[in-house]
């Protein structure tokens, strides 16, 4: 049984008392390709959807059970056969370790046909849990860390020992060689010598003792790391062949009606944990299946923050286990009509069940600006104006492919030899260089590879500094259990080197230019975030702690200059920065 929630139950958040009006404009689209035609398909987040999930956050915010853990939870506003509007809710995962929860849209089905193998594997998963938590806390651990403790003092005394000995020795053997016969000089410099040799044997002696003592207890220990090796890859092959089952059982179900398996709809062996699992699969199932037109949907995290996520911002679909799966989903899926008065909503309580009728009204296209301002252009380059929130290239699913380079390669004759010749993050805009020969991108990548291109970035921080100008050395590293993160490693990181300049103060925010000598990954937004850079992330950097409101990040790729590859001539190039 499905449940609907009334439209009403949170008209208060999002309705004009006076007018009933409501803001229905896009925010953000989660879209995919058709699988069949290759045609994209949209559904918006619009700004009532998001008023729509603040009074979801209210009802979350009455009741600590939902404080316990963090997980993303959305609504899906939906029409009814019969015209009316509600909404259904979902949660990502398990709801205190529940699958199905009264008045939450339930998980997608399959998972109970492999429910026995489900059991037994989490039981061995969790017997392997408590064996690598006791080989951990081996005691035999901590008798060694303790006993190497001991040895190294005492090496360490002895070493402070036997150097004042040694500069007491060279002390006497300046004093006796400017003193003594000959006779006599040769039998105290033997003796001396004979104090240094005693020194050796006895530091040798002790390390001895040390390895005899240690030996057995550094065997036991690799011993045990080895047990913990192949546990851990055991677990990870449990954990995956049961991951393997699961997607194989999964059904999904889409707009025109189709079913189709998770496993059958992902990359080959490369499905993320937890994929089926997440808010937006199970509510766009759960309105195909029901026969429910979804209108706008919204996602939000609540609970204690994790990573990036932060209690009460909204997030779009994950790239890794949603993204992929948008485009069959939403496939049959008609164009919505923007939603103009509440009084259209549903006022009751609806007991939905499944029904065999298909919802198949069109293609639920929605046309994508293609245009992108171009700032150059001759036959062998082009540099345009990336805006925010477009990728540089097509990402790595079919569900990712809209990008600067996808959008001129469809618009350009003869462009399938154009490449992106550099970068620029999803969420930073400004100027992007792109070779339309193999020729010009290699030379212009050298370019960039030599440092022969200079960048000038355009940002404003979240706070003020008090330095105007200055370096910073900071090398990065990115952690490949969390990516796109990059952190400052001064063991693993590459050297990032980054110049700024103070623009202006602008109340409680500081404009300032970044002149980029390297060029790693988040680099700047890194350097401004971290206390030993500036210490204060860029304005809408979610990621990097940015707390206050934005609608973009304020970072901007403004002018790049370089040597033309074809005409030797030096070209700069600006995009005015658009905040």
């Amino acid at each position: 049984m499905l449940v609907v929630d009334r439209l009403l139950d949170f008209a208060d958040c999002f309705t004009d008392r006076d007018s009933g009006s409501i803001d229905a404009r896009p925010n953000y689209w989660y879209q995919g390709r058709c699988p069949e035609s290759g045609e994209l398909l949209r559904l918006p987040r619009t700004r009532m959807a998001e008023d729509l999930a603040r009074g979801l956050m209210q009802y979350l915010a009455a009741d600590d059970s939902y404080d316990r853990e963090g997980k993303m939870y959305g609504i899906l506003l939906v029409e009814l056969p019969w015209g009316q509007q509600g909404i259904i809710k979902a949660f990502s995962g398990l709801l205190n370790g529940c699958s199905i929860v009264e008045g939450w849209v339930p998980p997608i089905p399959g998972r109970d046909r492999v429910a026995f193998e489900e059991a037994r594997t989490l039981t061995q998963l969790e017997a392997m849990k408590q064996e690598l938590i006791a080989l951990k806390q081996l005691p035999q651990r901590q008798q060694y860390e303790a006993l190497f403790g001991e040895f190294e003092l005492q090496l360490q005394i002895l070493s402070d020992r036997h150097r004042n000995c040694k500069q007491q020795r060279d002390e006497k053997r300046q004093l006796v060689c400017q003193t003594l016969p000959a006779e006599t000089l040769e039998i105290a410099l033997e003796q001396l010598n004979q104090e240094s040799r005693l020194e050796g044997i006895e530091r040798r002696q002790l390390k001895r003792q040390r390895d005899e003592t240690l030996q057995p207890l550094k065997q036991l220990i690799e011993a045990a790391d080895g047990q913990m090796r192949a546990l851990k890859q055991r677990r990870k092959e449990l954990s995956r062949e049961l991951q393997v089952q699961m997607h194989a059982a999964y059904t999904l179900v889409n707009f025109l009606g189709k079913s189709s398996s998770i496993s059958s709809l992902m990359p080959t062996n490369s499905i993320p944990t937890g994929t089926g699992d997440c808010c937006a699969p199970k509510l766009l199932h759960c309105a195909a299946v029901h026969n429910l037109k979804p209108l706008a949907m919204a996602e939000f995290w609540w609970g204690p923050p994790s990573g990036d996520k932060i209690q009460g911002e909204f997030y779009g679909a994950c790239g890794d286990r949603c993204q992929p799966l948008m485009g069959f989903l939403l496939s049959g899926l008609a164009q919505n009509p923007m939603v103009s008065n509440v009084d259209k909503g549903f006022t009751g309580r609806l007991e939905a069940h499944p029904t065999n009728k298909n919802f198949s009204c069109g293609t639920g296209i929605l046309p994508v600006t293609q245009m992108l301002p171009i700032i150059y252009e001759d036959k062998w380059l082009i540099a345009v104006n990336k805006p925010s929130g477009l990728l540089s290239v097509p990402g790595r699913y079919v569900d990712n492919q809209d990008s600067v380079l996808s959008r001129l390669r469809n618009l350009l004759p003869d462009s399938w030899d154009l490449t992106a010749v550099h970068r620029l993050d999803w969420a930073t805009s400004g100027i992007l260089l792109l070779a339309r020969d193999k020729e010009t991108s290699i030379q212009l990548r050298q370019q960039f590879e030599k440092k022969q291109v200079q960048k000038v970035y355009e940002a404003v921080l979240s706070g003020t500094v008090n330095v105007d100008t200055g370096t910073i050395e900071l090398p990065l590293w990115g952690d490949p259990e969390n990516r796109p993160y990059q952190q400052v490693n001064w063991e693993s990181g590459k050297p990032s080197v980054t110049r700024f300049q103070v623009m202006a103060r602008e109340g409680n925010h500081t404009r300032i230019e970044f002149l980029p000598l390297t060029g790693r990954t988040h680099q700047l937004r890194v350097h401004a975030a971290d206390v030993r850079g500036l210490g204060i992330p860029l304005l809408g950097d979610r990621l990097y702690g940015c707390r206050a409101a934005a609608n973009r990040l304020h970072l901007h790729a403004r002018e790049l200059s370089f040597e033309h590859p074809r005409l030797g001539e030096t070209l700069h190039l600006q995009a005015a920065t658009p905040f």
